[in-house]
This record gives structure tokens, C-alpha cells and sequence, in this order.
């Protein structure tokens, strides 16, 4: 876990903005590239949430009530 006396956040801190930018660019990125792995995973899970929710298994919340919660 990154915390905040790691090496490498006081190498950020010295970094002008649009090296920070681009550093962070660069790890979106990496992060955005696909991986199999994680695709099947995400495919199994939707897969069992579906079979759930059609069984009547999983609890739902009605749209209105999400964005009640979000409203300001």
C-alpha cells in the first residue's frame, strides 16, 4: 500500500502540473488496457449478479432513490 512518507510521493510533490499530468496519463493508460483475466472475471460476476437479480435474489434500489441519495 502507497502511503504518504513513500519515495515516491516526495517525488511527485517536486513535479510541475503538467508532469503530474502526464505521469498520470500514463498510469490511466496502463490501467485502461485490456486483460483477460479480468474480462472473464467481470463476465462471471455480471453473469451471476443477472441470475440473481432474475431470481429475485438480489436487492434493488429504484433509480429515484440512488439519485435522492447523490442529490445536493
Amino acid at each position: 500500500m502507497l502511503t504518504t512518507n513513500h519515495p515516491i510521493i516526495g517525488q511527485i510533490e517536486v513535479m510541475s502540473d503538467i508532469e503530474k499530468f502526464q505521469l498520470v496519463d500514463m498510469i490511466l493508460t496502463q490501467l485502461d488496457s485490456p486483460d483477460s483475466e479480468v474480462d472473464r472475471w467481470w463476465a462471471k460476476e455480471a453473469k451471476s449478479r443477472w441470475k440473481a437479480y432474475k431470481e429475485g435474489k438480489l436487492k434493488t434500489v429504484s433509480y429515484d432513490e440512488v439519485m435522492e441519495k447523490y442529490r445536493i
